[in-house]
């Protein structure tokens, strides 16, 4: 990831020089000294907040990539790869102008709103967290959410780096807004999948398996499944045991044509 990454206009570069667009040259590293009560530290409180100026612009472009923001996160779900970001961006100004503290409970996020609340939840040890959204990115390939340090030692993925995730919007312009009180831990065992398509015909499904199976790819499996009283046959590969393994996987799949791709569990 680089900031050579050219942007709709100069306000917009302003407003998106964020610490998810790292120079590569420079790495990001945890604090010298962590908080002794970091685990202690509360999750994000939802609220209702008007949308910022700054960070919200209809459209953007980063690093060739576009992205639009999205209107309002109702109902907004999604699986995928958590990294997080420290010391490098610690005191720097966010998206929306505010600053990064690498101890609170925020994250980055490329569409939603800013500000919104979403809790995130790794799917290996079924911990959680509750996070404002502050920021934008992050801009490297194959990741969905930036935590801040907090959250991510909360949520156990600070060693690794990054973990698989879920995110799920929470909706603050609700009158009342029901949250679960702690995270937890389960023994309750999550395997995650690398879907490539879905079809109507079986055939066509086993056509595509039967393409990838010569391009000496890891094993897929077809599943079919049933919604409004119609057959879908998905092509999946996995279980997917890491993100090292699912980037691997994802930029093979992306060097023969194949970038519609999203996670699933079971």
């Amino acid at each position: 990831m680089t900031k050579t990454g050219k942007l709709l206009t100069g306000a917009i570069l302003l407003s998106l020089n964020s610490c998810t667009v790292p120079l590569l040259s420079e790495q990001d590293q945890p604090p010298d000294f962590i908080p002794a009560n970091i685990m202690a530290i509360p999750n994000a409180t939802p609220r209702f907040e008007p949308r910022t100026r700054a960070g919200n612009p209809p459209e953007y472009e980063v690093l060739g990539q576009r992205y639009r923001t999205l209107n309002h996160s109702h109902n907004y779900q999604a699986l995928g790869v958590a990294s997080w970001y420290g010391t490098k961006f610690h005191g720097k100004k966010t998206a929306n102008g505010e600053t990064y503290d690498m101890f609170a409970m925020t994250a980055a996020h490329k569409t939603l709103p800013i500000p919104s609340y979403v809790k995130v939840t790794n799917l290996v040890n079924k911990r959680f967290v509750i996070l404002r959204i502050n920021d934008r990115g992050p801009f490297h390939d194959n990741r969905l959410i930036d935590l801040s340090y907090t959250a991510a030692a909360k949520l156990d993925i600070l060693k690794k780096g990054t973990g698989f995730v879920r995110i799920q919007s929470i909706n603050t312009s609700k009158p009342s807004i029901d949250l679960p009180r702690s995270s937890t831990l389960s023994d309750k065992k999550t395997h995650v999948y690398l879907q490539v398509g879905a079809f109507q015909h079986l055939e066509n499904a086993q056509n595509l398996q039967q393409q990838l199976n010569h391009k000496h790819l890891p094993k897929s499996r077809i599943v079919t499944t049933s919604k409004s009283h119609r057959l879908l046959h998905k092509l999946q590969f996995g279980p997917i045991v890491s993100v090292n393994e699912a980037d691997r996987l994802m930029q093979r799949l992306s060097k023969i044509g194949y970038s519609a791709l999203h996670f699933i569990t079971e």
